[in-house]
């Protein structure tokens, strides 16, 4: 099945594994809340057990070093996209709203960013990602 959407996730990959897995998770919440439409129907098995939707469709990882993470941060805003950031800093909170804190506290140059996720038409997710590998 081919979506008209695209789901993207960049993430440096000079992150320990637990980090990686980390900023992957929080940036496809972002995703799940900001676009409600994506989740699937909730699962069940055989037995009769619910469990829980999912985002119905394929998310793609890409990795990134820093310069190419901005670069594909600049290129999303510059096309009408609105990502979901994570920070280096955001490793140092413990709540949501010290998250929100140290990223308001910095401006988008210096932003020491350790991934990104955005989901818009495939070919301008194309654009973003232009030059991107996936994640290894």
């Amino acid at each position: 099945m081919q979506f008209d959407t695209k789901i993207a996730v960049v993430i440096r990959t000079d992150l320990e594994a637990w980090q990686k897995l980390n900023v992957a998770s929080f940036l496809a919440g972002g995703i799940a809340a900001a676009f409600p439409e994506c989740i699937g129907e909730p699962y069940g098995d055989a037995s009769g057990t619910k469990y829980l939707s999912l985002i119905g469709q394929p998310i793609l990882i890409y990795g990134a070093d820093r310069p190419a993470l901005s670069r594909a941060l600049e290129r999303a805003l510059a096309r009408n996209v609105t990502p979901a950031v994570y920070t280096e800093d955001m490793f140092r909170t413990t709540h949501d709203a010290a998250n929100r804190e140290v990223v308001k506290g910095v401006i988008r140059a210096e932003l020491n960013l350790v991934g990104l996720a955005m989901r818009a038409e495939r070919k301008v997710i194309d654009k973003i990602v232009d030059g991107l590998k996936f994640h290894s």
